[in-house]
């Protein structure tokens, strides 16, 4: 093993390159590489500074480097790490969730979203005594076998067939994930009349990536499970704490049974969680539910007390007065600029999310769901992102995060950066 002492961009790349597959994380682009970060902007080993829109995918929505976080975090980390036990820290952080999310009765923690969404169907499962999950086509819930069934498949099948999005899933898994097209309840209403029986519970995205709801898709979502017993499971990892404090279910007055947090709890640390009502959460209890209803969890760094803390003081930068209003007026600027920018270049394109989180789909067609996406020009997308990244813009490839740190200037040189991009994407 040699020591990695201050090499030039070119030879860091290259040591990426022989110890990581396609020399990256899986992230992002090989040849992108960030050195620091600071409120809203981040800085790459070439020295170029970029207004982060990124946010390490979310977690950072107080901006990076919070002086508060920080000073948190430090004080933590000189009394230890990790403990493998319950700690104080992450007490108070369950403690914190219960008081604010309109679902939690009771939190189990882990360390990522994953994890969370895994361990969720999981529950349900548990609680159900079934086996089939029913999934939305293009949701996101991690990275398991069931989650990556029509993830994003590039040829959607039929529903509610399943379509696996990568190598290595087993067949059988398949046959115990249904498949609906998001914003469509008339089908929903549909397959879980006919297989509400073999059902264990449904799993959403609030706002399915940048799709918000139909009027009424949540409500309607809720009362048929509701009416089938069961379990409905909101993936909350991205929306929790996001577009308010109570997370996607406060903004949208919608409850389910069982939601999944992540990204912001943790204040840029790695962890997540499970929260859910009482009778259902008790299944992680063996003294509650005896050993034929017990669902074994462990993880070693579940409750971590510095990702704790982290998630403590971001929690109580969120809890300041304005700290939301900031957040969406930021957004909401960002959104209509970038809405108006388009129009006056004559690009067919649809501004699709709320202010915290959106993004642009190139097409001249309202979007519900996945397919509508889908049928986006993609090529588009990509030559405007290359575009953006070249005028100092940081994103993920289908998704601003808006952060309380982004300021009046990071606003206006995203503005000039939309604006000489989309003069580029004009000529190309």
């Amino acid at each position: 093993m040699t020591a990695l002492v201050k090499p030039d961009f070119d030879q860091l790349l290259d040591q990426a390159k022989r110890v990581l597959p396609g020399g990256t994380f899986g992230n992002t682009a090989a040849n992108f590489v960030i050195r620091e970060g600071r409120g809203g902007r981040v800085w790459d080993e070439d020295g170029k500074e970029y207004v982060d829109f990124l946010l390490g995918s979310g977690p950072m929505l107080v901006g990076h480097c919070h002086p508060d976080v920080t000073a948190a975090v430090q004080a933590q980390v000189a009394l230890g790490t990790t403990f493998f036990a319950n700690n104080r820290q992450g007490i108070l952080l369950a403690e914190a969730i219960v008081d604010a999310v309109a679902c939690a009765d009771k939190v189990r923690f882990v360390s990522s979203g994953t994890e969370a969404d895994f361990y969720a169907m999981r529950l349900a499962r548990a609680h159900r005594k079934r086996d089939k999950i029913l999934k939305f086509e293009g949701g996101y819930h991690g990275m398991s076998d069931p989650a990556l069934m029509s993830l994003a498949p590039k040829r959607p099948g039929n529903f509610p067939r399943p379509v696996p999005d990568s190598a290595g899933i087993p067949v059988s898994v398949r046959d115990d994930v249904v498949v609906a097209p998001f914003n469509d309840l008339e089908m929903v209403a549909g397959l879980i009349r006919e297989k509400h029986d073999e059902l264990a519970g449904v799993i959403v995205e609030p706002l399915q990536r940048i799709i918000p709801p139909a009027p009424g898709f949540l409500e309607g979502l809720r009362k048929l499970t509701r009416d089938h017993g069961i379990p409905l499971i909101f993936d909350e990892v991205v929306t929790g704490f996001r577009f308010a404090y109570g997370g996607a279910q406060e903004y949208y007055g919608v409850t389910p049974d069982i939601c999944t947090l992540g990204k912001v709890i943790g204040g840029g640390f790695p962890l997540a969680a499970i929260a859910g009502r009482d009778d259902i959460m008790a299944h992680f209890d063996a003294n509650a539910v005896g050993e034929d209803g017990f669902m074994k969890q462990i993880g070693t760094l579940s409750g971590n007390p510095v990702a704790a803390t982290a998630g403590l003081a971001t929690l109580e930068i969120l809890r300041r007065p304005g700290a939301y209003k900031k957040i969406f007026a930021t957004g909401r600027a960002l959104m209509e600029s970038l809405g108006e920018q388009l129009k006056r270049a004559g690009i067919p394109a649809q501004i699709m999310g709320v202010p915290p989180m959106f993004d642009v789909v190139f097409t001249a067609e309202p979007i519900r769901d996945y397919r509508g996406v889908l049928r986006g020009d993609a090529d588009k997308m990509r030559k405007f992102n290359a575009l953006l990244h070249k005028h100092g813009i940081m994103k993920g490839e289908s998704k601003y995060y808006v952060s309380l740190a982004h300021t009046e200037d990071d606003v206006r040189h995203t503005k000039e950066a939309w604006a000489a991009a989309i003069d580029e994407l004009k000529r190309s």
